[in-house]
């Protein structure tokens, strides 16, 4: 894990958070199908990646990054997130990325130190 260093903006980007998320997304898992001895790794690997990337960038902010990988097969997924914290400092986000035989849900919340 990269230390913290002071970058140029303090703002929490919705944006900029989403397209880092789907970079490492593709990165890990792009063109493979669905495995269930490598979802464990690839759920970490996301995570990790995920995390390095954002702390480089220097923003005062404390991660959490959750990652939730599901094959393809028909059955429902349903997921929800809430926060009790300063709207006007903190933020997130999710991803929801999908191939041909799974989806895959990474949540980021920011939280401003």
């Amino acid at each position: 894990m990269e230390e913290y260093t002071s970058g140029d903006d303090g703002n929490f980007s919705t944006d900029e958070t989403t397209a880092l998320v789907k970079e490492c997304i593709e990165g890990v898992i792009g063109g493979t199908d669905y495995n269930h001895n490598k979802v464990n790794q690839w759920t970490a690997n996301i995570v990790e990646h995920s995390l390095t990337h954002l702390v480089k960038h220097g923003r005062p902010f404390k991660y959490i990054v959750n990652c939730t990988i599901m094959q393809k097969s028909g059955a429902g997924l349903h997921t929800a997130n809430s926060c009790y914290w300063d709207t006007t400092t903190d933020g997130c986000c999710t991803v929801r990325w999908e191939n041909r035989t799974m989806y895959c849900v990474v949540s980021v919340f920011a939280v401003a130190m």
